[in-house]
This record gives structure tokens, C-alpha cells and sequence, in this order.
């Protein structure tokens, strides 16, 4: 993997650099002189200068990617040369910190294959299957080849990696992650998490722990940025109570999707949580899941709850037996791979 490249001379400037290159976790290479630096010019993922650095490469030709820091504003002849040279940026540190930190990440991660979605699902009631339906979309993405990141909001939830039968696995959750917000790099989140892959797909998992705090929502915004940036897709396991940290979910879904039992109390229940929805700007789509005990339709449903008809979804053989056991439906065939698909389809359409 290329790696950003650097030539500072202060001491504190070369902490700083150093300090935002760990945080992103890329690693940065340090060259002592314009010599040094030449035959990296071209190759380097990135490229960070002082202000004496920048005045000492005249004549190297434009780049992308070329990055400007210093500890105060730059003179005239700084900025003239760092113009010729293409900077993107000129950064003042400390207080440029973060985006020095961005300017890297977006080096180590390259250019996403394409923009990523975010998906926000929610139950109309305890039990109403929304945990089930995001892991199916999250596995339907798998199946198809492409990078999944199931989220978990709920931290009353009793955990997604259950539902994904990932418990078992090493890897953070998110009473080991250490964020409030700022920048993540993809990759080492991917690489950090909990899942499964399949071919050229993955699947991985952020999940609430079975004690501990849940997510902040800086901590969901960077998250669900990192995988949306990654060009994956983004399965938000969302909370029907509303929560900070469900609520910077459902700001940045690109599509909300309502799980309600056809039964009158889901409806009633549903009724409140669209409610709380339409209150931020979000409106919601329904996904209708049988059976129907009273003998209610779908029509009846998404009439009763004023939300546009998704898809229904028939009850899943054997779904209660499989989580119980701690193994996730595989089957592409039965009605619950068949709902994610359509959630997903309708995903992609927006």
C-alpha cells in the first residue's frame, strides 16, 4: 500500500503529523531532504510539507495531494510556491488538526469504488424483527459481493452479533470503541470488527455489548461516514424509542424502513413511532410481517399507520429455532432473504 510521505523539520509539527497519521491509522514516511523526497514525489499516497519545504521543492511538477502545515499563517512567498506545486491545503496545527486527519485518511483509503448507502431499519414494537430484517439485508449484500456494516443503535437491544450468530467472534464493540466523532478510516474499522466474507463480499458488525454503554452520536456519525465513504453499504439496527444515537442514524439514511406485525397493537404501536419520525423529516416505509393472527392485510396496515407499502414478508419456518441455536438463516430462497432483497433493491433506487 502506498504510504503518505513527509518532510518537516520542526519537532512539533512532525508530532502533530505523526500524531494525525495514528489516529487514522495509516503510517507515514519521513524523508530527511528535497533529495530524499524527489524520487517519492510522484508515488507517494500524499504529500505533507513545512513551509521551508515547500520553497525548497520549486520546480517539482503539480501533484494531487500535496499538503501544506505549519504552526502559524504562511507568508506570501509560501503560499506562492505551494500554489505552483498544487497544494490542496494549507493547514495551521494544532488547530488544523482534523483536517490534516481527513487529508490522510482519504490517502490510505483511496477513492471508494462508488458512494455507499445508509439504511436505517426500525420495529414497531419489541420483537417485530427489525434486528432480523438488517441482518438479512446485511447478508443479502454479502451474497451479492459487496461490503455490509450492520450498525447497532439499540444498546437494549441484547446485541446484533447475536442475531448474526457472532457473538462467539473477537473484535470491538461498542463498549471497546474509543470514539467522539472525527474522522475513521474504513478499512481498520473493517478489519477490527466482527463478520463473515464470502467470496469478494464482507459482513461485518458493530454491535451494542451485553453490559456497558452504547454509542454516542458522534460516535454513529462517524461510523456510518466511514462505511458510506468505503462505497459499502450501511445497516443501521435503530431503536423504535427515540435516542440520540438513533436519531443521527435516521438523519443520514438514505431510506427508513418500519418492521410492523400485522396485528392490531403493532399498528397502534407503529402509529407513534411514524409519528416520532415525521417530527425529524423522516419518512418511513413499511414492511408488513406475518402472520396476520386477526386477519388484518397489508392495505389495512399501511393504511391504519399513514406509511407507504414496502413489501410483506410471510413468516420465516424455523426462524425462532435457528437464532435460539446461534446460526442465521442462510437459505436465498425463504421469505425473509426475499424481503431484504427488495429492501435493497429499493435502497439502490434512491
Amino acid at each position: 500500500m502506498k504510504r503518505p510521505v513527509a518532510l518537516v523539520n520542526d519537532p512539533g509539527l512532525v508530532d502533530e503529523v505523526l500524531h494525525a497519521a495514528a489516529v487514522v491509522g495509516c503510517e507515514v514516511e519521513r524523508v530527511v531532504d528535497v533529495t530524499a523526497l524527489r524520487g517519492r514525489w510522484q508515488g507517494a499516497a500524499a504529500v505533507v510539507l513545512d513551509h521551508e519545504a515547500v520553497v525548497a521543492c520549486a520546480g517539482f511538477p503539480r501533484r494531487a495531494g500535496v499538503h501544506v502545515v505549519g504552526a502559524g499563517p504562511p507568508g506570501a512567498e509560501v503560499w506562492r510556491r505551494a500554489l505552483a506545486l498544487g497544494a490542496e491545503q494549507v493547514l495551521e496545527l494544532p488547530a488544523d488538526q482534523e483536517r490534516l486527519r481527513a487529508a490522510l485518511a482519504d490517502a490510505v483509503e483511496g477513492a471508494p469504488v462508488g458512494e455507499g448507502r445508509v439504511l436505517a431499519i426500525l420495529g414497531a414494537r419489541g420483537g417485530a424483527g427489525a434486528s432480523v430484517l438488517a441482518v438479512a439485508v446485511g447478508q443479502a449484500v454479502l451474497a451479492a459481493g459487496g461490503h455490509a456494516l450492520l450498525v447497532d443503535c439499540d444498546p437494549l437491544g441484547g446485541g446484533l452479533d447475536l442475531t448474526l450468530g457472532a457473538e462467539r467472534q473477537e473484535g470491538l464493540r461498542w463498549p471497546t470503541v474509543e470514539l467522539t466523532g472525527g474522522r475513521v478510516p474504513a478499512a481498520a474499522l473493517r478489519s477490527a470488527l466482527p463478520g463473515r466474507s464470502g467470496g469478494r463480499g464482507s459482513l461485518t458488525v458493530l454491535s451494542c455489548g451485553r453490559t456497558g454503554p452504547g454509542p454516542s452520536p458522534d460516535a454513529v456519525v462517524a461510523v456510518v461516514e466511514a462505511g458510506r465513504r468505503s462505497g459499502g453499504t450501511v445497516v443501521c439496527d435503530v431503536p423504535r424509542q427515540p435516542t440520540a444515537a438513533g436519531s443521527a442514524a435516521l438523519d443520514r439514511a438514505d431510506l427508513a424502513v418500519l418492521v410492523v406485525p400485522a396485528d392490531v397493537k403493532a399498528c397502534m404501536a407503529a402509529k407513534a413511532v411514524v409519528d416520532q419520525a415525521a417530527e425529524r423529516g423522516v419518512r418511513l416505509k413499511a414492511v408488513v410481517r406475518g402472520p396476520a393472527p386477526g386477519g388484518l392485510t397489508a392495505a389495512q396496515v399501511v393504511e391504519a399507520i399513514d406509511v407507504p407499502l414496502l413489501t410483506t414478508m410471510r413468516p420465516e419456518p424455523g426462524l425462532a429455532r435457528s437464532l435460539d441455536n446461534g446460526r442465521f438463516p442462510a437459505t436465498r430462497r425463504g421469505p425473509l432473504a426475499r424481503a431484504a432483497r427488495t429492501v435493497l433493491a429499493a435502497l439502490d433506487a434512491r
